[in-house]
């Protein structure tokens, strides 16, 4: 909660107005507890997991003829129902797993000195914070999912993910519980290294989510964004990690390359993606 009981009285304290962002962020959270403000991550989780998946669902179920060949592997078809399947147990393990972690988190958020108040933080503070986040979160998330395909960390833990060998955008928070708890570190890190403003927690757990569910879509689409972003690996990259599946040794990594190609794990999707360019390359100079 803001301790300033007007805008005025807020102006006053900072020695300067207040920027029309500063004024919708007292308009919105003076009144209400930090406590309350932390608890949007759950709604924003619940809301994104539910809405940003569907375009692409829809593309599984319907397969429109333009844009079905960016399926990755279209040989695979998930039914309606066992898309519903997906969506309810990813909602069961929130509502009794992820949602109560999130609440029994707060203290530490608090601890850690996540702030709520005036000034918020620059576009630039923003953005690099975030940058760290991804960074720290790919990092140690590569290391962890690399243990869990060990011969005990997958049977017992990681396979429950991989039951989807051509992944959909509902699949990504699929997981085993521990694989959840354990994978929960990697995000908290970068929070915790470098603390910063309530909003830039919301941006990051909101951006996370729909990474991983970009990454899960199960479409290489050509005029997606985040073909910009340097190093970053996308459905592509992750979708191959899947389709190898136990046995995979490769594309590790959450978000971007640079790890699987530092530590060797992506020869076998770099080698894969040769053969398919020099198979489609005959194809075209048969064709000729």
């Amino acid at each position: 909660m803001l301790p300033y009981a007007s805008i005025e009285e807020a102006e006053a304290a900072l020695g300067r107005g207040l920027s029309f962002a500063e004024t919708l962020w007292f308009s919105y959270s003076a009144t209400k507890s930090d406590f309350y403000l932390y608890c949007h991550n759950i709604l924003f989780l619940l809301v994104i997991f539910s809405i940003v998946p569907l375009p692409l669902i829809l593309l599984e179920l319907y397969r429109y003829s333009g844009l079905d060949k960016y399926k990755i592997q279209p040989r695979v078809r998930l039914s309606f129902s066992e898309i519903i399947r997906c969506y309810k147990d990813v909602m069961w393990m929130f509502f009794f797993l992820v949602g109560p972690l999130q609440l029994a988190s707060y203290p530490t958020i608090k601890m850690i000195g996540i702030r709520t108040g005036l000034p918020l933080p620059s576009g630039w503070e923003i953005f690099m914070q975030l940058l760290a986040y991804f960074m720290i979160e790919d990092y140690t998330n590569y290391w962890i999912h690399r243990s869990l395909h060990g011969e005990w960390g997958y049977e017992k833990i990681h396979r429950v993910h991989h039951e989807y060998a051509a992944p959909i955008g509902f699949a990504a928070p699929y997981a085993h519980w521990a694989e959840i708890l354990l994978l929960g570190i990697p995000s908290f890190l970068g929070p915790l290294i470098a603390p910063g403003h309530m909003i830039t927690l919301w941006l990051w757990i909101a951006l996370r989510q729909i990474e991983a569910i970009e990454t899960h879509s199960g479409y290489d689409l050509p005029w997606s964004p985040t073909k910009y972003i340097p190093f970053y690996g996308g459905a592509d990259h992750h979708d191959y990690h899947h389709y190898v599946g136990g046995q995979s040794h490769s594309n590790f990594a959450s978000v971007f390359t640079y790890c699987d190609f530092i530590y060797g794990t992506d020869k076998g999707y770099r080698y894969q993606k040769k053969l398919l360019a020099k198979m489609k390359g005959e194809e075209f100079q048969k064709t000729q």
